[in-house]
This record gives structure tokens, sequence and C-alpha cells, in this order.
């Protein structure tokens, strides 16, 4: 059935037409365990301001019964139920069903391979909820939202409000939830299943924890650190917000089969891949502390104040994003987040910036269809970014003052970001409309350079095209004390032209441009002064120093102006020296990346080796050894590693698995060593361990079982899909890899079968990246006209990246 994208101009036409009073969604669940199953009666009440006319109700779910003021409708087209002739007052009740639970949008129940146990959830973002009942599915018609779930008896059922009424109705129970304040329709969630279940006061608030029964022990080892978590980010954003958030009740719902989290009003969902099965590593607990706190966040940015349109998505992405750092560096133990920030997110986006992607952080959004397509490295890490730079331009007090203004001018409606900086403005004093047209209205990333001249220092910013933003920055002069380097001045500036002049002490040893990190621009050295970051980046004093440092030698190793190896031993180094957990794991990553994806074949082994040493050095450290090992199993350069790596696994499953994937890569990793392994890994994905102990391997007719698994079957979780095809696509393995890289492309059009988190997931972790050359490149360019556009967005970027590797890599 071809479903309509709802545009931007026929929303504009129903929000001026409708105003929605409530919703009642009853939703029968009772179907799901031995079905496919998800049976809703929406009833919808709205009034009309221009009684007679007509408009369209949003429901791609299958339609049993639809009645307009109790009379019968012809049934939808595209998705699209007609309402004619509509009442100053109107009632709409809609039956649907929706049997496509396995791989279609909004709702998806998920079998547990470890008991047989069903679960289900539902995420609408952007426009799903219309999949599963009838709705006006458009960001700016909020309303109340009163749920009624029928489900198994032993079930337990979560909503955005929380406290339901309970019923026994024979074998099945009835959850009437009180009403929700005016929410949006993506922001509703039902999720269900027989959830373990775990409770605590903390801050005013009650808090839940729901996960899966066979994930009981894990969210029990873990629950301490998510209560404390939640109560830190509430504290802090009802204090900088000037807003408690105003329901006692806050459900965290972890689930199989899930991709990230959804910031569903009072009731988020998350992956269940987030609670990791072994204990976490330093830089895994800090994502998790992002994740909840950039959930949380929503609930006021988009939540109570809610994006009128679509292309506003970015303010609330980035705004979340932001937020989630700043709460995490002011209120938890996880204090240099924006180191992490700059040394993973902020490098992801400086590329996709710099590729054919690049486009306005606020740009106009024709369709939903678009919307989807512009998650992304850009709306998200550059969008935080260039709030962080909002922040120290208007000063973090003002800044803080501004968001409390908003929140109490528009709580419960609908903005556009002239009304942000509007309170920000009138908070701070400042005209920002040079700055917005600036940040948000003009895509690329701007370049800056310091130049010493016999009149003194001037830093030189070129925007993409033409004249520079409006920045706040940093410059720091460094010295050096012995072996390491100490900052002996830091100047902030504000440039507003091409040329500023910067009052800088000469003759220091190193001079750092963007010093402390305070905005989204890239640097790139001349030859002496690149020569002389490279050696001395390890010098540094501090996490964010050294971050800014390794994030230039990053850019300019996509850039062409850095080899591989130099990066290498350039970020290798920097290890050796770092104290910060937030930064150890990006960076054997990056080092990693460097030596496999972007090194010569020649150099190959010799940048593994370089790597396998550092990580044998720092698992010296016990605070280090378990990412020290990980990245070696990863980085592993030959048997001597292997075995190295498997005398230190000891009980470590998680490690096991990665060392019998290490094996594999060099022909070992047997059957009966996968087999007994499983045997004794509790967790219910081991099996997706397993088959990433097959993807490694250099064989035909394995890499042809995974394939299918893959993309064919589509049975590995979307949040494992990464891990699987990580082992896949292996340097030394091109001539094995070669066909796929067209199987790849005959499969475009059929990615985007799942909805927008499915159709990122497989378009980008599955593109070739060995076995392919430039004509490969050229063709999916071509084929990317024909795909959805989320699907084309994420291919572009792709092959820009991928190609960029391919020319790195021929030296």
């Amino acid at each position: 059935m071809k479903i309509d994208s709802l545009r931007r101009s026929e929303a504009e036409r129903r929000a001026a037409l409708l105003a929605v009073e409530r919703y009642e969604v009853a939703v029968d669940l009772t179907g799901l365990p031995a079905g496919p199953e998800v049976r809703c009666v929406s009833t919808v009440t709205f009034s009309c301001r221009e009684p007679g006319a007509e408009t369209f109700a949003d429901c791609a779910a299958q339609v049993v019964s639809a009645t307009l003021n109790g009379v019968a409708l012809p049934p939808p087209e595209n998705g699209r139920i007609t309402l004619p002739a509509l009442a100053a007052h109107n009632v709409l009740r809609v039956e649907s069903v929706q049997d496509d639970t396995t791989s279609g949008e909004g709702v998806h129940k998920a079998v547990d391979p470890a008991d047989g146990e069903v679960y289900v959830w539902m995420s609408f973002e952007p426009d799903e909820a219309r999949f599963v009942w009838a709705c006006f599915d458009q960001p700016d018609l909020k309303a109340p939202h009163a749920f009624t779930v029928t489900a198994p008896g032993d079930w337990t059922v979560a909503a955005n409000s929380g406290d339901p009424r309970i019923e026994t109705l024979g074998s099945a129970r009835r959850w009437t939830f009180p009403d929700t304040p005016p929410l949006s329709t993506y922001n509703t969630v039902v999720n269900a299943g027989p959830f373990h279940e775990i409770r605590r006061e903390a801050g005013g608030h009650d808090l839940g924890i729901l996960v899966r029964r066979s994930l009981a022990a894990v969210a029990e080892r873990e629950a301490d650190e998510i209560f404390t978590l939640t109560e830190q980010g509430f504290g802090f954003f009802e204090d900088v917000f000037g807003m408690p958030f105003p329901q006692r009740k806050y459900d965290q719902v972890f689930v199989p089969e899930f991709g990230g989290a959804m910031e569903n009003y009072g009731c988020v969902t998350w992956s269940d891949d987030l609670l990791r099965r072994s204990a976490p590593t330093p830089a895994e607990r800090e994502q998790l502390a992002i994740y909840l706190l950039h959930e949380m966040a929503h609930m006021w940015f988009g939540n109570i104040v809610t994006m009128r349109w679509w292309d506003d998505l970015w303010l609330n992405e980035a705004f979340a994003e932001f937020a989630c750092h700043w709460a995490a560096s002011r209120a938890t133990s996880y204090t240099d987040v924006w180191a992490g920030h700059l040394a993973a997110g902020k490098l992801s986006a400086y590329l996709a910036d710099q590729g054919p992607i690049s486009h306005p952080i606020r740009q106009p959004v024709h369709d939903v269809a678009e919307a989807a397509s512009i998650f992304d490295a850009i709306t998200y890490p550059k969008g935080a970014s260039v709030l962080q730079q909002l922040a120290a331009y208007v000063g973090e007090e003002r800044f803080a003052a501004g968001m409390t203004a908003y929140f109490a001018r528009h709580a419960w409606g609908t903005t556009t970001f002239q009304d942000l900086i509007d309170v920000l403005s009138e908070a701070s004093g400042r005209d920002l409309d040079a700055w917005q047209r600036g940040w948000l209205q003009t895509a690329g990333t701007d370049r800056i350079t310091l130049e010493e001249e016999d009149a003194g220092f001037t830093l030189v910013a070129h925007g993409p095209g033409g004249p520079p933003r409006p920045h706040v920055l940093a410059v720091g002069a460094y010295r050096h004390d012995g072996a390491r380097l100490e900052r002996t001045a830091r100047v902030q500036v504000e440039v507003a032209g091409t040329r500023t002049p910067v009052d800088l002490p000469p003759g220091a040893d190193l001079y750092l441009v963007n010093d402390d990190d305070l905005t989204f621009a890239t640097t790139h050295p001349g030859p002496q002064a690149r020569t002389a970051l490279l050696s001395a980046a390890a010098a540094l004093p501090t996490p964010i120093s050294r971050g800014v440092a390794t994030a230039t030698v990053w850019n300019t190793l996509v850039t062409g102006e850095t080899t591989a190896a130099e990066a290498v031993h350039c970020i290798t180094a920097v290890l050796a020296v770092e104290t910060s957990d937030s930064v150890i794991e990006p960076y054997l990553t990056l080092a990693a990346d460097a030596a496999e994806f972007w090194a010569p074949p020649a150099l190959r082994a010799e940048l593994a080796a370089t790597l396998s040493g550092a990580c044998r050095r720092l698992a010296l450290d016990p605070h280090r050894r378990q990412v020290a090992l990980r990245a070696l199993a990863r980085s592993a350069n030959g048997p001597d590693d292997v075995a190295w790596l498997r005398e230190r696994a000891g009980d470590d499953i998680d490690l096991q698995w990665r060392v019998l994937a290490c094996e594999a890569r060099f022909g070992g990793g047997s059957a009966d060593d996968v087999a007994l392994l499983l045997e004794r890994d509790p967790d219910p994905e081991a099996w997706v361990r397993a088959l990433t102990v097959r993807a490694a391997r250099p064989d035909a007719a394995e890499k042809e079982a995974v394939w299918q698994q893959l993309t064919v079957d589509r049975s590995v979780p979307v949040g494992s899909v990464k891990h699987v095809a990580a082992e896949f696509w292996r340097p030394g393995q091109e001539e094995l890899l070669a066909p796929y890289a067209p199987r790849y492309a005959a499969l475009l059009p059929r990615f985007d079968r799942g909805g927008m988190i499915p159709a990122m997931a497989f378009t980008h972790r599955l593109f070739p990246v060995f076995g392919v050359d430039a004509a490969f490149l050229d063709t999916v360019r071509e084929a990317a006209a024909d795909c959805a556009p989320v699907v084309r967005t994420t291919l572009l970027e792709r092959a820009d990246v991928v190609g960029r590797m391919l020319r790195s890599r021929a030296g």
C-alpha cells in the first residue's frame, strides 16, 4: 500500500483548521503472544474553525471501520481517511488492526530467545503513530491522550501518564491510564510485556526501570547507577529550566530489538543493548549517562514545549544533546563529557559537514519523509556544539535565565526557533540575528588559522564560501616544561570578521587554536605547525587540550593533509599519557580506524603492531585493562597477539567472544569453541556473538550465511547489526568481499523497510568498505536518487567517507 508523506503545506492547513481536544485510544494486545495483531480503537474529539470544510486523518494500519459524527466513512487511501463536511465539533472513531509487528513501523513484537516471552514496544518519531491508530500525526496538534490497554494477565503495561487503574478480565487485564498532558502524537507510547520491574522514590519522583525477565540480573546490577543519574538529572534540569517535571512517575523501559532510545513523555523507551551484559567500561557508563540525560532533557525540550514543524527538529535534538553534556559535566561524576563529545560525535559532525550531505542546521523541510533524513551528525553533535557556542556567546548564566523564561512562556505549546532566540536576546541583551543567520542558515564548517607576523598574531577565519560566522573562542600559548607543555597564556576573543588580532605572547612552543573547544570550526595548521602539533599533542596538559590537538590531526587525516601512519603514532602517544576515561576508548577506536580503513595495505601490519603495543602497555594498568584488551581483540596483528589475549581473557565471557572472533580472522575459532561458549553465556543475544565469529572467518560459505541473516532474513537485532557488520567487512579479505558490493547496491531500494532507525542502520553499517573502488561509489551515488530520503542521505555520506578512505589508502 502506498503511504503518503505529510507535506508542510498540508500540516499548516490542517493546524489552521482544527483544534484537537482529546484522544481516547483503546489498545488490545491480547492477540500478540500467539499472533501478530495489535487492535486499536481511536476516538478523536476535535473542533473545526470552518464548519463544512474537509480534511483528513492519518491511519496507515488496516482500517476495520471509521465513522465521523456517527456516519460511516469510506476506506482510507494512501494512509489517509478523508473527513468531509466537518461540523464545529466532531468525533472521529476508527477501529484498526496492525498485523505487521515484526518488520513494520510504529509497533514491534519481540520474542526473547532466552525464554520465548513476548514483549511489545511502540515508537512513533517522526510520524509513525499512524501505523498503529488513527490520529492527526503532526507535532503542532497537541492534545491529552487517554490510553486503555488490554493485555495478557501476566504482562505489565507502561504508558506516558503512569498510575493506571487495573482490572482483571478473565485471563487478561485492562490498564486504564489517566489523561496525559497535551502531547504531540509522536511523544506518546505503550510498552508491554512480562517485565521485571524495579522502583525507587528519589527527588520527589517515583522512578521505574522495566526490563525483560532474562535481563533481570543485569538491570539489578545497574539500577543504582541509573536511579542516581536520573535523580541528578532531574535536579539539574528542574533548576536551570526553572520548572519541575510535572509528573511523579517516570519510567525507563528497556526492550529488545530497539534502536537507541526514545523520549516518550514520562516513559522513555531504551534499547536493552545499552544494558551491558558484562561489567561496563568507563566509556559505556558515560554513554548510558549521556543517553539518559538526553532523553530526560526532551521532557522539557520536545514534550512540554514542542517544535511546530520538523524544520526545527534540529533544535529538539541539538538542545537535548547539548543539555545532556551540560548536565553530566555539572551534576554527575562524568565531568569530562565534553572531551568525549569532541573525540567522537564532534569529529563525525566535522566530517559530515565537509561532505555532500552538509546542510544548514535549520532548513526547510517539505514533508515528513525529508525530516527522517536529517537525524544526522549535523543535527545532533554539530547542533549541540553550536548551542555550546551560543551559551559561550551570551554567557552561561544569561543562557539559563533565557531557558527559564522560555519554558514559563511556552509550556505545553509549540514554538519555532525564533521564540527561543527572542527570550535569549531578552535575557542576554544581545542581538542574535547575525548569530542565527551565520550558524543556522549556512551549511559547512568554518576554517580558522593563526598567523604570526611582525605586528603580532592574527586569527584568519573563512566561512564556507564567504565570511566566517560569529565565534567566541580561545587561543592558548604553551611552553615546554621538561617533557610536558604548560599553558602560559589563554586569550579569549570574539571573531566577527576575516581577520582578528590576538594579543598573544611571542616565542611559545605551541599555539593551540580553539583551546577549551568553545566553538565549532576546523583548524588546519601549516606544515611547520602541523609537525609541531603531531609531536606535541601528547605533551599538552589537559584532556580537552589534548582533545583539540587530536581532533585537528584527525581532521587533517580525512582531508588528506596527514597520513594514517602520522595519525596512529600521534594518537597512540596521547593514549600513553591520557588521564580521562571519557576519551580512552574513542581514541583507541580512532587509532584502529586509521590503521584498518585509512592506511595503505602495505602499512596495515606495521600500524597494527604499533597499536598492539599501545594496547599491551595500557593493559598493564588494571583500570584500563578491559578497554585495552577489547581494542587489541579488534586490531590483533597475528597469532602472538591472539595467544597473549587468550591468556588474559580469563572468565570474562565478553572478552572470550572477542578472542574467538579474533582467532576466526586468522582461520581459527572452531565451531566447537563457539558451541561451548554459547552454553556458558547467559546473554539472550549470545547467538549474535556467535554470528560475529562466523562473520569474521575468511570463508566464502560463512560470509554467505551471515549475509543471508543480515540482509534477507533480517534476523539480527538492529542494535547488533554494527557488531556483525564490523566483523564481516575485514581488511585483507577483499577478494571474498568484492561480490557483496553489487549485492549491497541491489538492496538499497528496500533498506527503508521498518522505518527510520533500521534504514539508517542497514544503509550505514552494511556499506562495503573493502573490495570496492571509485566506480562502485559512483554507482551507489547514482542509485541514491531513487532511494527514500533517509537512505539517500545516509548513502551519500557513507560514500563520501569511503571515498576519502580509498584516497588515503592510495597514498
